[in-house]
């Protein structure tokens, strides 16, 4: 059952407090003084305390398709499409969110890594789509270009021609704003036939509505995807508060955030009200608020010292033998870039391609490598076969890999949140039972820290020993 929030009930206190309230950037937290906002909680379905429609499939209904979940707003000829792809049964959040998000409210979509978010608010977008007006008409705002080329990628697939319909229908294109030496092909693209859909990285799209090139006043839905990272961003926080502020009213579209981890989302709800980043009436659906990890994950953690931290990998890569495998390591720091010390991510590379037999692909993908780069090495990935991905924290947001079964923390992640995002790579199939594996390797030193995590998470991890191990 979801949670579902509705900021309505806010209205009455939030004209009290707006001046005891302010937005902290660029943490994710808003701080204000702490009235007794829980006891407004609500935790109801939304048919009954969100919806006023007509009496369609909703969230009680277990038992309706994806189809059925859609019909009557969703075009004919993208739900066929949806189908051929193989999307058929709804998973949680869909279930929950498109019937509030099809009433025209402004939302929160709030659920584990992989369970269907995406989608979610792509069935949305082609619900209000008019393909025969020439305007950008929904925009979808990503924190990465390797996200924003996989939401990419689902939109055209979406929105190809079926090929059991002869439909006239006219295409709706997609136009991805990912990288900024692409800008001068997308201006011409702009001018002579706008997109209906854009999907960009925050710096590009801020640079080409500065220019005048990309107008939004026909925009009618504004997804931000990753919410918390965008805001938790020092360097894109206020190109997004822009964008939801002085760019676009928020009286002139609906707009939707979407993320596995929202801290203090009550908060949240709050200041999307307060700041007139949402309507009045905006929802929080929040999917499996007491289990924030998917259940199919089993947490190891292993302790040995920093220097024998290659090998204890190794030992483990041998004795799991995974077919396919994300390695994340932490980002160097600058004080080692100016001492001229190679990364981690070089260095365990180099590593694995000596001493490591086994007959997967090693990759590399970081914020340090070009775009082409990084999207060659994504590419790779989704040719098939077995692969070890070492990655930075790059990969932990919204990428969709879901053949993979294991993952490694070489690093501690940082915070809780990042441990959830990490994480959330793996158990990714759908209604799939697979038991996937999530192990850390760290000092004696940080286990405090993994205990935090614990707590927060609410997820349990075992020790277990090299000698028991291999």
């Amino acid at each position: 059952m979801a949670v579902i929030s509705s900021a309505t009930l806010l209205a009455p206190i939030s004209r009290l407090n707006s001046k005891q309230s302010s937005y902290s950037s660029p943490s994710t937290s808003v701080n204000f003084t702490n009235r007794p906002l829980l006891s407004l909680r609500t935790s109801v379905r939304p048919s009954r305390a969100v919806l006023n429609s007509s009496p369609t499939p909703t969230a009680n209904d277990n038992s309706f398709t994806l189809r059925e979940l859609c019909q009557g707003h969703v075009p004919d000829h993208v739900l066929l499409r949806m189908e051929e792809i193989g999307y058929v049964v709804p998973t949680d959040i869909q279930r929950e969110g498109l019937p509030v998000i099809f009433s025209g409210r402004d939302c929160i979509l709030h659920a584990q890594t992989g369970s269907g978010k995406t989608l979610t608010y792509l069935l949305l977008i082609f619900s209000v789509i008019n393909t025969q007006r020439s305007a950008v008409q929904a925009l979808i705002v990503v924190p990465t270009r390797e996200l924003g080329m996989q939401v990419t990628k689902v939109a055209r697939m979406l929105a190809a021609k079926p090929s059991e319909t002869g439909s006239e229908e006219k295409s709706c294109t997609v136009m991805a704003l990912l990288d900024g030496g692409m800008l001068r092909r997308h201006k011409s693209w702009l001018k002579a036939e706008p997109p209906k859909i854009v999907v960009a990285t925050i710096g590009c799209l801020c640079q080409l509505i500065d220019k005048n090139i990309l107008k939004l006043e026909s925009m009618s839905v504004l997804v931000i995807d990753e919410v918390d990272f965008l805001f938790n961003s020092s360097k894109q926080v206020s190109s997004l508060k822009k964008l939801l502020g002085s760019y676009s009213s928020c009286n002139n579209r609906q707009t939707i955030f979407a993320s596995a981890s929202i801290p203090q989302h009550r908060r949240f709800l709050y200041d999307c009200i307060q700041q007139k980043w949402t309507k009045r009436d905006v929802v929080h659906v929040h999917v499996n608020a007491i289990k924030p990890l998917p259940l199919c994950l089993h947490h190891k953690f292993v302790i040995c010292s920093k220097k024998m931290k290659h090998e204890t990998l190794l030992s483990l890569l041998k004795s799991d033998a995974p077919e396919s495998a994300i390695i994340f390591v932490g980002e160097q720091s600058e004080k080692s870039k100016k001492a001229g010390n190679a990364p981690s991510t070089t260095l365990l590379i180099d590593f694995l391609k000596t001493s490591y037999g086994g007959s997967s692909d090693i990759l590399l993908l970081e914020e340090d490598m070009n775009f082409n780069s990084r999207a060659a090495s994504l590419f790779e990935l989704r040719q098939g076969g077995g692969y070890l991905l070492v990655s930075t924290d790059i990969a932990a947001r919204g990428i969709d890999l879901p053949e993979t079964t294991h993952i490694y923390n070489f690093d501690l992640p940082r915070t809780a949140i990042d441990y959830l995002h990490r994480a959330g790579r793996t158990g990714r199939k759908p209604f799939s039972d697979e038991k996937c594996v999530v192990t850390s390797i760290i000092t004696s030193e940080e286990h405090f820290v993994l205990q935090r995590y614990e707590n927060e998470l609410k997820f349990d991890c075992e020790e277990i020993s090299l000698q028991a191990h291999c």
